[in-house]
Parts: C-alpha cells; sequence; structure tokens
C-alpha cells in the first residue's frame, strides 16, 4: 500500500499543493471551510506527515496524542487521571515514544484530528471525552489513524480499555450487604458509559440478594464535584425514610457529602454509612478512612499504551481489555 502524499490529499480536494500545506498548519491565510475539509480528507486518506529523519526511515513520528477533556476542572490534580498520565507517559517513553496533549482550545487548529495530524502523530489516546458523540471525536474514530479510548467500548474497530466498572461496584453493594444494609442510596456521576455500568451492577446486585430498588434514593450529581455531593446529601438525609448508606460518584466528591454529614451531626462508620470509588490516597486518611474501590490507573494507563503501540505496528490484539481494581475495606461502613 503506497504512502499517501500531500499531493495526494490536494488532488482529492481539488485545491493547490500550497493549500494543503497551509491547511494542516491552520494558516489564517486559508479558509475554516477550506481547513475543514482538508484535515477531513487527509484523515479519511490515512495521510501522515513526517517530522524527523526517523520518521523519514520508518513513516513514524512516534509522538502519541492524548485527548483529555475536564468539565469540573480538577484535571492532573485528581490523583485517579494524574496516575493515568505518569503511567501513559513512563509508558511511552520506554517504548521509544513521546506524548502531545491535543488542545480542545486551540482555535487555529480547527480539531483533535486536524492537531494529530499537523504533528504528525501515529496515534491518539483518548483519556476522556465530554461527549464521544460529537463530531470532532467521532472524526477521530472514523479515520485511519489508530486510537485506544479509556472507558468506551462503542468505538467502531478502535480499541477500548475498560476499568471494570461492573466487578467494582458489584464488590461495593456486595460488601454493604454483607453488613446488614439494604436501604442504599446511590449518587452517581452524569451519563457516560461508565455510570450505566455502575448504575446496572448497583441494581443488578440488590436484586440478586431480594432487596428492592428503591429509585427515590437513586440520585444524579457529577463526578469529582464535592458541591453537587454535599447537596444531594443533604436531600438523602432530609428525607422521612433515610438511607443507612450513601455511595458516592468518587472519593474526591465524597468530601462534599461528609461536609453535610458533619453539620447534621453524624458521624460515617457510626451514624451513617458510607462508600466512594477511585482509592486515591486521600481517602484513607480522612479521620473515618473510607471503604472504596480501587481502580488500577497505573495499568490502566499502561495498557492504553501498549494497545495502541500494538496497533501503530499492525499487531493483533483484544479490542476491548478488563482491568480489575480491588475492594479497600475502610471504616466507614458500619455493621447493623
Amino acid at each position: 500500500m503506497s504512502t499517501v502524499t500531500l499531493k495526494d490529499v490536494a488532488r482529492e480536494c481539488g485545491v493547490s499543493f500550497s493549500s494543503v500545506s497551509k491547511a494542516l498548519k491552520g494558516s489564517p491565510e486559508i479558509g475554516r471551510a477550506t481547513i475543514k475539509l482538508v484535515v477531513e480528507t487527509a484523515a479519511r486518506m490515512g495521510y501522515h506527515p513526517n517530522s524527523a529523519a526517523r520518521a523519514l526511515r520508518t513513516n513514524r513520528s512516534y509522538d502519541i496524542g492524548v485527548v483529555f477533556e475536564d468539565s469540573t476542572g480538577s484535571g492532573l490534580q485528581h490523583q485517579y487521571f494524574a496516575e493515568i498520565f505518569d503511567s501513559i507517559n513512563v509508558s511511552a517513553n520506554l517504548a521509544g515514544y513521546s506524548i502531545t496533549f491535543l488542545n480542545s482550545m486551540n482555535k487555529i487548529e480547527s480539531s483533535y484530528m486536524g492537531q494529530a495530524l499537523q504533528r504528525g502523530c501515529d496515534g491518539v489516546i483518548i483519556v476522556s471525552t465530554q461527549d464521544f458523540e460529537r463530531d470532532d471525536i467521532k472524526s477521530i474514530f472514523e479515520s485511519k489513524i489508530p486510537v485506544s479510548v479509556l472507558d468506551y467500548s462503542a468505538c467502531l474497530e478502535k480499541r477500548a480499555v475498560m476499568s471494570d466498572n461492573y466487578s467494582g461496584m458489584t464488590a461495593l453493594v456486595e460488601y454493604a450487604i454483607s453488613k446488614g444494609h439494604k436501604k442504599i442510596a446511590f449518587i452517581h456521576g452524569e451519563n457516560s458509559a461508565v455510570t450505566e455500568m455502575r448504575l446496572k451492577a448497583f441494581t443488578d446486585t440488590l436484586k440478586n440478594h431480594g432487596i428492592e430498588v428503591d429509585e427515590s434514593l437513586i440520585k444524579t450529581a457529577r463526578y469529582y464535584d464535592a458541591s453537587e455531593s454535599e447537596r444531594i446529601t443533604e436531600t438523602l438525609l432530609c428525607q422521612s425514610d433515610r438511607p443507612t448508606c450513601i455511595f458516592y460518584p468518587d472519593d474526591f466528591a465524597y468530601l462534599g457529602g461528609l461536609r453535610t454529614l458533619v453539620k447534621f451531626g453524624l458521624k460515617p462508620g457510626n451514624d451513617i454509612s458510607t462508600v466512594g470509588y477511585d482509592g486515591i490516597l486521600l481517602s484513607s486518611l480522612l479521620s473515618v478512612p473510607l471503604t472504596t474501590y480501587a481502580q488500577n490507573a497505573k495499568k490502566l494507563g499502561s495498557t492504553l499504551v501498549k494497545s495502541l503501540i500494538s496497533q501503530i505496528k499492525g499487531t493483533e490484539g483484544e479490542r476491548t481489555t478488563f482491568i480489575s481494581g480491588k475492594l479497600i475495606e475502610g471504616e466507614s461502613v458500619a455493621q447493623i
């Protein structure tokens, strides 16, 4: 199969070689409509620019693009994502690759795909996005560029690395039930594949134990948003028949719920039981260590890189890989 060149892209678009070159660089001399046409055509044709001598020899740039969107603003300050990125960086470097964050705020380079092409990325890792169905994200999935994505498996023929959220949530609910809890509230994150899997595990496990699912105890908040969990915890505590145990979207969001519990004079593990998710260090340093589920962030990051590089090299591999974590028994779940 011959390598696609700038001339091939120019011929397909019906524009000059110079216009294609400038469009891929996001030059203000080129109209946005032309930039969009060139970027999408280049992606569809599988064009990869070479950027160094090694690339000339191997037709690779040894650069991996990373997409990370964070609606809460916690970003790399959040331990879970920080550990994933550290693992991605270390694993990529050990394999001879560097990583480049693709910037959604860049208005000149009109899309993630455009930035990946302009930088000559050999592949893209999608760690987090606010909307997998958005055009600029779908263009990555629909292109010929290798892609590995975290916690999203509905991405055509690309490869997904999934934290085993179903098993994780099942383990937590089983643990709470073993302590005698039947009236369990679940504050879950915004609608996503992760939320759907955790919610299914939550309801399935209750039903398997013959416990009726009380919809009034299932509330929607946002991941990593302490203020949302603080507000919803108050709503739950003000119900006439309040829960004996509250599950939170994640350990960080639990801190908001903890503020409300303190305000109501309730001590976790004594007056009420609480459960988190992620297993960040902070959860074990609280005065009452939180019962939670530690996701294996290090393995998630390294597997994303391994999966992507195998695609870059044309090696067969599993389309979806599940990574398990472990239950951490804190002191926040009381026996009743």
